[in-house]
């Protein structure tokens, strides 16, 4: 009943939708999983496209027509829109990425010939802009950017979150608010740019060492930032920020306007201004607001790089987050595999209870992403969560995969863990061991310092393909500083290399293989490194080298393993782990947590 009633709302939806596209004259609407500072996670006021298509995934773009309507989902959704999607009207578009090319193919066959389609300007990155106008002017059609469709039919529509800012403070905030921005102004005057703006939110909040909750799982604030030579114009909405941080905000040369003046200030530019914007981080809207007369030098924003190398101090404190994290995730399993088979043990009890063992945790912010919990079939889909409607009790014989991580005043988390539960299959252990054969391999690799990270990830591949086997995600993502939990410009992943995903000392980043068998169960072996530099004992001048350091501290379920898969230096490599694991984590346990750790960190 409760999928029959969502379906019809869904419905109902549409057709005022539908009736908007009529009133506007437009063949179609677009509409990306995005807001105006592409944000990965988005504040209610933006999340249309889950409103208009009933799919609660994170990532995807919804095209609707008069007829006919679709969603382009990568592999990690399919499942999960299958099952969302069922009776709606939607069509899901199986893609790799929804690519301005994948969306005019669609157009080639559902629209007419000339046909308008409308997607709003304000949520749209000017990089995509330029190709999704450029590859429909070929075939015909029209784009137009200056509409939002979805005003008019969205009654219940969210405004702009009022949550306060707070400061992001020493000592974990290891570099000051006027370090920063001496570091961003150092890379402006080498582009030789006057002005610079910036949009995407995490590069906002590390600039200036300020943190919010305008987007859930990311201490971020939705905001606009302009830096010139001596000024700064931070663009937030008015009343978030208190009266005392705006005092220390302007002696460090930072001025707090309404958020809704950053484009009239935009536009008002002068002639002869210089601005430095990333194409991939500012949408088309804001492009469109700064005039012709000024000089645009489309490059990334300095502090997407700056940020993702961390310091030594930061590392410090990431090592301590590591440590409260891994501590928590002990007295929770320890908690867990006692009360298994004797309580009724569901997917949700899983989320409830691990997130609670972290909020005791030292400097606990709160999550840094919906817990994944995923039983058997659940674990299949790589971007699961469990809800009131659909979850499982976990009993019997399989696996359960539990992907969690927090965020702490002195670094983010993001752990992936699978568990033994009964007894498991051949099949089933086999998986889990080349899973984590994958995980082991790029753990254990050194590599010349700048290589760039997609070329990385095949060595997280090899033992799956190596079976014929292969996952639809990336290996591996970086991973911000009390940040969000996904972050650039690294990418261990098929992505096509660009030279801003050089590997460099200080970077976080996830390594996470896994394969997926759709009903039946998941695996996926995710611990986070950081690149560290790599002294070799023989002299020879190769240049600088990396390795990574596993920062994450969780036993990895040796009850999972089919031993005769592992070759001796593999063991010898979980052994030495799990050695780390129990030392750093023994101190700050007691009891059933220190006696669970023991027992899961012995020798094979």
């Amino acid at each position: 009943m409760l999928t029959q009633t969502r379906n019809e709302t869904v419905a109902d939806r549409l057709r005022s939708l539908r009736s908007q596209l009529q009133a506007h004259s437009v063949d179609a609407v677009l509409i990306p999983s995005s807001d105006p500072h592409l944000s990965e996670y988005l504040p209610q006021r933006w999340q249309g496209r889950q409103w208009f298509s009933g799919f609660s995934g994170s990532m995807g773009s919804l095209m609707v027509a008069q007829e006919q309507a679709a969603l382009f989902a990568d592999s990690r959704y399919w499942v999960q829109a299958d099952q969302e999607l069922q009776g709606s009207g939607i069509d899901l578009e199986k893609v790799q990425s929804a690519t301005p090319a994948v969306l005019c193919e669609w157009m080639l066959k559902h629209l007419p010939p000339k046909a308008t389609v409308a997607v709003d300007g304000a949520v749209l990155a000017l990089s995509s802009a330029k190709l999704l106008r450029e590859r429909m002017l070929e075939l015909g059609f029209s784009l137009r950017t200056d509409l939002d469709l979805l005003q008019d039919c969205w009654p219940e529509r969210a405004g702009l979150p009022q949550a306060a800012i707070y400061e992001h403070l020493a000592p974990q905030a290891s570099r000051t608010r006027r370090e920063k921005l001496a570091l961003i102004r150092d890379a402006m005057h080498r582009l030789g740019a006057t002005a610079h703006l910036l949009s995407t939110v995490d590069d906002v909040a590390w600039a200036l060492n300020l943190r919010g909750s305008d987007v859930a799982y990311n201490p971020v604030f939705l905001a606009h930032l302009m830096l010139k030579a001596d000024t700064a114009h931070l663009y937030v909405a008015t009343g978030k920020i208190p009266g005392e941080l705006q005092a220390r905000l302007r002696d460090d040369g930072v001025h707090c306007f309404d958020y809704h003046q950053a484009t009239r200030d935009l536009s008002a530019l002068p002639a002869n201004e210089r601005v430095l914007l990333d194409p991939t981080r500012v949408t088309l809207a804001l492009r469109e607001a700064i005039p012709e007369s000024c000089k645009l030098l489309e490059q990334i924003n300095p502090s997407t790089l700056l940020k993702s190398r961390k310091t030594d101090e930061e590392l410090g404190f990431v090592r301590q987050a590591m440590i409260e994290d891994g501590a928590a995730m002990c007295r929770f399993y320890a908690w867990f595999e006692q009360a298994l088979g004797h309580q009724n043990i569901t997917e949700l009890d899983v989320d409830e209870r691990l997130s609670e063992e972290r909020s005791h945790g030292s400097g606990f912010v709160g999550l840094s992403f919906p817990t994944i919990a995923g039983f058997n079939a659940n674990g299949a889909m790589p971007h699961y969560r469990a809800t009131d409607a659909h979850h499982a009790r976990i009993e019997g014989n399989g696996l359960l995969l539990i992907d969690s991580g927090a965020q702490y005043l002195g670094g983010t988390t993001d752990i992936t863990r699978v568990w033994k539960i009964g007894d498991l299959s051949a099949a089933m252990r086999r998986d889990f061991t080349l899973v984590l054969k994958g995980t082991m391999a790029l753990s254990r690799c050194r590599f010349p310092r700048g290589t760039l990270a997609p070329m990385l990830d095949a060595i997280a591949r090899a033992p799956l393909w190596a079976e014929a086997m292969d996952f639809g995600h990336g290996t591996g993502h970086g991973v911000g500083y009390f940040l969000n939990v996904h972050e650039g410009p690294q990418s261990i992943s098929k992505a096509i290399p660009t030279p801003h995903m050089a590997m460099e000392p200080g970077m976080i980043t996830s390594i996470e293989p896994g394969i997926y068998r759709a009903g039946q169960w998941g695996v996926r072996i995710e611990n986070l490194v950081a690149n560290q530099p790599f002294k070799p004992k023989h002299h020879e001048d190769f240049g600088e080298f990396l390795s990574f350091e596993t920062l994450s501290l969780c036993p990895i379920d040796t009850r999972c393993l089919e031993l005769s898969l592992l070759r001796e230096d593999e063991r010898q490599w979980l052994n030495d782990y799990h050695h780390v694991v129990r030392e750093r984590l023994s101190p700050r346990l007691e009891g059933r947590a220190k006696a669970w750790l023991a027992a899961r960190t012995e020798s094979i």
